[in-house]
């Protein structure tokens, strides 16, 4: 692994376990410290010992859409490594399945305010206290489901789309010191995703063209080399990282 990160700070929300842990892992082993944060304290201090303790990874428990919990974060990652560098906003909820017409309004506002509002809260509070002055990096997590029309999914996809068109439009505002790109993967063999391929994963992989559904190193390490200067004339764009699945028109 390089030192491409060494002496960055990076934040990763989401991050006690899956995509978000692959992705401070991936940084970890770049040379980052980093901060992550999720709902759980006891989930969070088994990923800091994993990623190697406390001289490269802090975690601070809290809601993601929750302010202050936000502030607390950028805060102690200043205080603790001296730096907010890098934004990681993983943070997603789906806690719904079926029909748009279906769908409880007070569930899809929901996602829409975790989703949404709470990658655009996290890149304020980023900017404010740090990328402003220094300058910066932000990678958002996203989904084919926001490329495409997702049956199902189709409030968390239609959230997705959002945080795409976000990432465009935050590109333009926060030039040239701090860029920001996004990810959209497909399926990912992680807690979150289970019920979309468990019980049937070669039925689910046979559509992609690579024949596999991806696992969270596949999305670290596009994450990692958005966030690092190998990307630097790269701003406003989403990476699909999806395994060939949407050139088959599907999500």
């Amino acid at each position: 692994m390089t030192e491409r990160f060494e002496g960055r700070t990076a934040i990763v929300t989401g991050a006690s376990r899956g995509i978000g842990f692959a992705i401070a892992e991936r940084l970890v082993a770049d040379g980052a410290r980093v901060v992550i944060t999720a709902r759980k304290q006891p989930a969070l201090d088994e990923a800091v010992a994993a990623l190697g303790g406390p001289d490269k990874a802090l975690a601070v428990a809290g809601r993601a859409d929750d302010p202050e919990h936000q502030a607390e974060v950028v805060a102690k990652a200043i205080e603790t490594f001296g730096g907010a560098d890098l934004l990681v906003n993983n943070t997603g909820i789906n806690p719904v399945f079926g029909p748009l017409m279906d769908i409880d309004v007070d569930a899809a506002r929901k996602i829409m305010e975790v989703n949404v509002l709470g990658a655009l809260a996290w890149a304020q509070q980023v900017h404010r206290a740090w990328q402003k002055e220094h300058g910066g990096a932000i990678v958002n997590v996203g989904s084919v489901a926001g490329l495409h029309p997702a049956p199902g999914i189709a409030m968390y996809g239609t959230s997705k789309a959002a945080v795409i068109h976000l990432t465009e439009e935050l590109a333009v505002e926060l030039g040239p010191n701090v860029r920001i790109n996004a990810v959209a993967p497909a399926v990912v063999k992680t807690r979150f995703a289970t019920a979309l391929y468990e019980g049937r994963e070669e039925e689910v992989a046979a559509r992609y063209p690579l024949k596999r559904l991806g696992v969270p190193d596949d999305i670290g390490s596009v994450v990692a080399f958005l966030l690092s200067d190998d990307a630097a004339w790269l701003t406003g764009q989403t990476l699909v990282v999806d395994g060939g699945l949407t050139l088959m028109g599907g999500v």
